[in-house]
């Protein structure tokens, strides 16, 4: 069986429905398994929802602006008396009635059962779409085979559950599913983490012993840079595993970091290719591959440079290391880049759940803090050092480190 995964890009309108019909028939739809994200920036509108909710202002109106958009992308695929517009309406009323009579206080367990409405609609549009112009295909809702904790917003696969489950699909069967979701064991949806699409399909690609996995992209592969931030980048055709691991690592946005291990234990060739122009080759991420020499740039952007020190000038030492840790994943922010001088700890943070204050509040019992919003990391790997001066030679460096060819900068 193979396993595509399509990002919210790729479904971000009829005419993406309509493509993924026509890169699926490229590639051959006997076996396969496809994954799919929520349509174009579906996403980031139901989080407003969600956000509106919690300022107990009129969510009801946010969620039907996004439920029509939905609908009015049925209307250009489907007759007016097809069945998909009733489930299209049911799971935007789902949502709806869940945060009418929901008591939970937790941010994150209400966002996992709002957002996760995107999926849900998007896949019901791709398999319905499918089946009418005779992708035969059966839809799955992957709440119902990747099970996990309950971490939401972040949760982490109960793999031997998970494997359980998704080995009983039929290998002969295609199947269309929903990335990002899952549910821990009461039967409450839970979210993998923003991007977590990527991570879903390794997951399946996984349990089904899959014979490839593709993702699809608005890019032609993995570039050795972002082509929408760097000039003059080139496709990389071949990377190892490793290498690709250090590229997500890195913050290289075309591989969701999680997805890697999975298939690596398996060795599943994995493949990042362009939905706009599916024949191509792309890039292949497998074992035994020569390693990548050519130089490559990697942004991060929306990230926090926090510097800490003590307030008595000691040491940063272990223990003052220990509590400084433990306090960053109490918050769940996540190190980008980090340096130590002997009484100061510079830390480029990334502060998905909006808890940097919450940390700051905790660290200042102890230690002397500054907080500088809103940087940029940027990363070269394969750095030509005599010439990598001239990269950010105009810009304001915060932070530079240095080590075997790759260089750091956070930049203002």
């Amino acid at each position: 069986m193979k396993v595509f995964k399509f990002g919210g890009a790729s479904v971000k309108d009829a005419e993406g429905i309509k493509n993924v019909a026509v890169v699926l028939e490229t590639q051959g739809f006997d076996g396969c398994l496809v994954v799919v994200s929520a349509m174009g920036k579906t996403t980031n509108a139901l989080e407003k929802v969600v956000e509106t909710y919690f300022e107990k202002q009129d969510f009801q109106i946010k969620l039907e602006e996004i439920k029509q958009h939905h609908l009015n992308i049925a209307k250009e695929l489907f007759t007016p008396d097809h069945s998909v517009f009733k489930r299209i309406s049911d799971f935007f009323e789902e949502a709806n009635s869940f945060l009418q009579r929901n008591k939970s206080p937790h941010y994150n367990f209400v966002y996992d059962q709002v957002v996760s409405s995107g999926e849900m609609v998007s896949s019901i549009i791709l398999s319905n779409y499918l089946q009418e112009i005779g992708f035969n295909n059966s839809w799955c809702d992957a709440r119902e085979y990747l099970k996990t904790d309950t971490n939401y917003r972040e949760a982490n696969i109960n793999w031997e559950e998970t494997e359980k489950r998704i080995s009983s699909l039929n290998p002969n069967q295609c199947y269309v599913t929903q990335g990002f979701i899952g549910s821990d064991e009461n039967s409450f949806t839970v979210t993998l983490g923003r991007e977590g699409s990527d991570y879903s399909a390794a997951i399946f690609a996984y349990c089904l012993n899959a014979e490839a996995m593709t993702i699809w992209k608005d890019v032609p592969g993995v570039m050795t840079g972002d082509p929408r931030k760097f000039q003059n980048v080139s496709l990389l055709e071949n990377i190892s595993y490793e290498e690709a691991i250090e590229m997500a690592y890195y913050g290289a946005s075309v591989i969701h970091p999680k997805t890697l291990q999975p298939l690596k234990q398996k060795n599943i060739p994995f493949f990042v290719k362009s939905f706009l122009e599916p024949t191509k080759k792309g890039t292949k991420v497998g074992s035994n591959l020569e390693k990548n020499h050519q130089e490559s740039f990697i942004l991060k952007e929306n990230q926090h440079l926090l510097r800490i020190a003590t307030r008595d000038f000691s040491f940063i030492a272990e223990e003052h290391l220990s509590l400084i840790f433990s306090l960053l994943a109490k918050h769940k922010i996540k190190i980008s880049l980090m340096q130590n001088s002997a009484i100061s700890l510079d830390l480029c943070v990334e502060d998905m759940y909006g808890l940097i204050d919450h940390l700051l509040t905790d660290l200042t019992t102890g230690f002397k803090t500054e907080l500088i919003r809103n940087v940029s990391l940027y990363t070269i790997r394969n750095a030509k050092l005599e010439e990598s001066t001239k990269f950010y030679q105009n810009k304001n460096v915060l932070l530079e480190q240095v080590s075997q060819k790759i260089i750091q900068v956070v930049i203002n």
